[in-house]
């Protein structure tokens, strides 16, 4: 059996930890665990680690009871996290754009609790220099019985392969969709992005 050889210490030709680069532009992230997310991307960013995608998670939405509490939590997490990404890149936006989006959305009509239960559609956020951007994009139904899909739930008005399947067409002209959505061979981009 050969002998474990220990790893070398530090080189100079290594590059720099990402922990060497703190928030610019005078960015506070929240102190919460998608705060530390978005912050250790804009490290990776900045260090130049060759980062092309990165997926983060910012749980607790699961809820059907005491939905008004959890927003209160988490919406302001979400908002700071995202403000504070934007303000820590300054310049860099212009060549990154960020989507959030949720596995599930909420239904139209309260449950027993006073509160939502899950539903068929969702939403979606972009951020970034290349979004075309103040505006909402939607054909929105509306919210009465005939306007919502089974019972109570909102109509899908708007494939989430589209947005993904928009940005990676401008960021990776060329790629083949049905690499990377089988089955979704009529994408209708709506122009998010430039």
């Amino acid at each position: 059996m050969a002998p474990v050889t220990p790893c070398p210490p530090w080189t100079p030709w290594l590059r720099p930890i990402p922990a060497q680069y703190p928030p610019q532009n005078g960015a506070t992230y929240p102190n919460t665990g998608f705060g530390a997310q978005l912050q250790a991307v804009g490290q990776l960013i900045r260090a130049d680690m060759g980062v092309r995608a990165a997926a983060l998670s910012l749980g607790g939405w699961d809820t059907h009871q005491g939905e008004s509490a959890t927003l209160d939590n988490l919406l302001p997490e979400l908002a700071q996290s995202l403000a504070a990404f934007h303000t820590d890149m300054g310049a860099e936006m212009d060549r990154l754009t960020l989507v959030t989006m949720t596995e599930f959305g909420r239904r139209a009509y309260e449950n027993g609790s006073a509160d939502t239960d899950h539903c068929h559609a969702g939403f979606m956020l972009t951020l970034g220099g290349n979004v075309n951007g103040g505006r909402v994009y939607h054909d929105w139904p509306g919210l009465r019985d005939q306007d919502l899909y089974g019972k109570g739930d909102l109509e899908v008005t708007m494939d989430y392969r589209n947005v993904l399947g928009e940005l990676i067409d401008k960021r990776t002209p060329g790629m083949p969709m049905e690499l990377l959505f089988p089955d979704f061979d009529q994408p209708q981009f709506a122009g998010i992005y430039t």
